[in-house]
């Protein structure tokens, strides 16, 4: 039987029995292009493979490219009956195409044992590019198919809407911009994205990429996407689809850095061989990055630990120490209530409040613990849908869920440990390292780094420590200079700023504010959609 959701030896993983299921229970035995299109599943659940495959011969991908890498790895969770084997080469081919390093997630060692993994070398200098060039080629790859000798009306068409924190827009707009069939909305928290953010999102004029400035926070932006995509009746003019890393593929794409960021390691490193262990260090929002690491480890890559790097928004650390996940911090001693919302910090693409992706691992767990009972796998992954629907209830009426049980805690705490790092902790970082050895982070990539050496500090000497660097320090511009202004050899505008920046803010925008409701939001999407619909007629 399978074990946690792993299927063991080496099966045929190209038979169409690789399904998905929702998180809640309700959906199951869903093709890879169903949870594409759908991106939510239909009972609220985000979806996850029926069984994590088993890498078994993973040592021998070694030497392989990063697209051949990443194809491999893909194929392990996308039947050939459904993507044939040549066409998902050639889509993951042209998705890394446009990285401007050849090895398109680069390793670099920062000292010692401490290495940093560059995930900022895509089309728009961020992490997300690694997964929505991807995603962006398969929305594209699946609409053809199904419009193929269709014209007019008849054609499907797809309304791809996503809610980004900063660097998931611009993102999925560089992956979907000018694509046929396709209209995509980016919704993003007025005032609380950087100023290149913002400028590389409404820069973009394509005809089916349109900007909807929220007033209100990232998770306000989340939670109108969510309700949206809820919802199938009012969907059904305009086919929504998302891009967020609720969009299981995001996810299935980042699990090939993890891979071949420790053959790099192996490579590099004199004192690293195959079959050592190692920790990955992951600056964490939405929880998506990290929980392709778990994905990873659980494929059977040698991981000691993953550690949770989070800023001032904590809710993650806290869980990890109480076993309570709870939106609000308990009162502070001589205080009455607890402080509200999210804290806006120097690193703003980790100010959620609610991160969606721990859902995915949350049912892992669960499954885990209801494996525990001894019944069958069926009467397993019921359990854990239905313990998932109960907690993620709890969290929208009370604001929390848990403790969790103490053996569901521990599994948390047996593959991940986490940290918490505050904006003086992040300035510092950026100074320390930039006087140490002349590299400058962004003020997330900071985050990492301040957790990693936490980390190392409380490891044996001889463990490996990769920590993922999200985003091109120029992103975050404010935080970098705040933190190196004054510092020998320091230039942000000639030695850290890229060319592809420089000019944005003369360049024309668009962009449309919307109240941040449902109604409002849906009815505009409705109204540009029908619009481009009518234009091709």
């Amino acid at each position: 039987m399978a074990q946690n959701g792993v299927s063991e030896g080496s099966s045929d993983f190209h038979k169409p029995s690789q399904r998905y299921l929702s998180t809640r229970g309700e959906d199951s035995d869903c093709s890879f292009e169903e949870v594409v299109l759908r991106g939510l599943a239909s009972d609220g659940g985000l979806y996850i493979p029926e069984q994590i495959p088993r890498a078994t011969a993973w040592e021998s991908w070694k030497d392989l490219s990063f697209s051949d890498l990443a194809y491999e790895i893909m194929s392990l969770y996308i039947s050939q009956y459904e993507i044939p084997s040549p066409d998902l080469r050639d889509l993951v081919n042209r998705s890394y195409s446009t990285f401007r390093s050849d090895q398109v997630t680069p390793l670099v060692q920062l000292d010692g044992n401490h290495y940093l993994l560059e995930l900022f070398h895509g089309p728009t200098f961020a992490f997300k590019d690694v997964a929505l060039q991807f995603v962006g080629n398969l929305f594209e790859y699946f609409l053809a198919r199904k419009n193929e000798g269709k014209v007019g009306r008849d054609r499907h068409h797809l309304t791809v809407v996503g809610a980004t924190s900063g660097d998931t827009g611009s993102a999925a707009i560089y992956g979907l911009r000018g694509k046929k069939d396709v209209s995509v909305f980016i919704m993003f928290p007025k005032g609380r994205v950087s100023p290149i953010q913002e400028l590389q999102m409404t820069t973009v004029l394509d005809k089916n990429v349109h900007n909807l400035s929220i007033e209100g926070t990232f998770d306000d932006c989340q939670d109108i996407l969510k309700s949206m995509l809820a919802d199938p009746e009012a969907n059904k003019p305009i086919n929504v689809g998302a891009v967020n890393s609720i969009n299981w593929a995001r996810i299935l794409a980042q699990i090939t850095y993890y891979f071949h960021s420790y053959f790099s390691l192996v490579k590099q490193s004199p004192n690293f061989k195959l079959g050592d262990k190692i920790r990955f260090v992951v600056p964490t929002g939405n929880f998506g990055d990290i929980l392709a690491g778990y994905f990873a480890m659980r494929m059977g890559l040698p991981v000691e630990k993953l550690v949770i790097a989070t800023n001032e928004n904590d809710i993650l650390d806290r869980f990890w120490k109480t076993g309570k996940y709870e939106k609000q911090p308990a009162p502070e001693d001589g205080k009455d209530i607890a402080p509200e919302g999210v804290k806006e910090t120097l690193s703003p693409a980790m100010d959620i409040l609610v991160s969606s992706n721990f859902e995915r691992l949350l049912w892992f767990l669960a499954y885990e613990f209801a494996s525990s009972a001894g019944m069958d796998d069926q009467w397993n992954k019921k359990q854990a849908g239905q313990e998932v629907s109960k907690w993620l209830k709890e969290l929208k009426t009370t604001g929390s869920f848990g403790p969790v049980y103490q053996d569901v805690l521990k599994c948390a705490k047996r593959d991940f440990d986490s940290e918490r790092v505050d904006d003086n902790q992040t300035l510092e970082t950026i100074q320390a390292l930039y006087k140490k050895v002349g590299y400058v982070l962004d003020p997330h990539s900071a985050v990492g780094v301040a957790a990693t050496i936490r980390s190392a500090a409380n490891a044996s000497p001889d463990v490996h420590h990769i920590s993922l660097s999200t985003a091109h320090p120029a992103k975050f511009s404010s935080a970098v200079e705040k933190a190196l202004n004054g510092q020998d050899g320091f230039d942000f505008e000639n030695k850290v700023l890229p060319k592809e920046f420089v000019g944005l803010s003369e360049k024309e925008k668009r962009v449309t504010e919307v109240e941040g409701s449902v109604s409002k939001v849906r009815e505009l999407v409705k109204a540009q959609v029908e619009q481009e619909l009518s234009e091709l007629q």
